[in-house]
């Protein structure tokens, strides 16, 4: 597949979306999306030494509804993935973490967001203040394993990242 063309049709300070054309030569097909262009997230799958895992709370605006998810932030310009999740954890949570395992790293929506997440796993956690963003009113709160997974089955948590990262989490032991 080739870019044939593209345009800006909308820019804000998240991400931006682009009317783009592709011609697949071999195959002689044509597509046509709009794609929703953004620079990536960084996800924090904190957990302490008594296996419990720290989720946090937010208004979701286009969910309507508040949320338990894992920890998570849009990757700054020129930012790695790794770099962001120390930066957000903190930023979030209060929390550093000494170790980190990457769990996984995917495309939440690629049918017309160009997002790539990557999953970490933060231990050997240190607590210290959050730091949230104006615009954030985040609550964290601790939870066993079995209750996380309740949570999942029950739908409580509805979060695509928070329900990969834990059974990635779990493949692990």
């Amino acid at each position: 597949m080739k870019i044939t063309s593209s345009h800006e049709a909308y820019k804000c300070s998240l991400f931006q979306v682009t009317e783009d054309e592709a011609v697949d030569k071999k195959g002689g097909f044509e597509i046509k999306r709009s794609v929703v262009r953004h620079a990536g997230s960084a996800v924090m799958m904190a957990v302490d030494d008594k296996k419990r895992i720290l989720l946090v709370r937010q208004y979701r605006l286009p969910a309507d509804k508040y949320l338990w998810e894992l920890p998570a932030g849009k990757l700054d310009d020129g930012e790695k993935p790794l770099q962001a999740a120390k930066r957000e954890l903190v930023e979030e949570t209060g929390y550093k973490a000494k170790t980190w395992t990457k769990l996984a790293r995917f495309f939440p929506s690629p049918g017309y967001v160009q997002e790539r997440m990557t999953i970490y796993l933060a231990t050997d956690l240190t607590a210290g203040e959050a730091k949230p963003m104006e615009d954030e009113r985040i609550e964290a709160e601790w939870f066993k394993r079995k209750e996380v997974a309740k949570m999942i089955d029950k739908g409580e948590i509805e979060d695509a990242k928070t329900i990969i990262g834990y059974y990635r989490w779990l493949a692990l032991k």
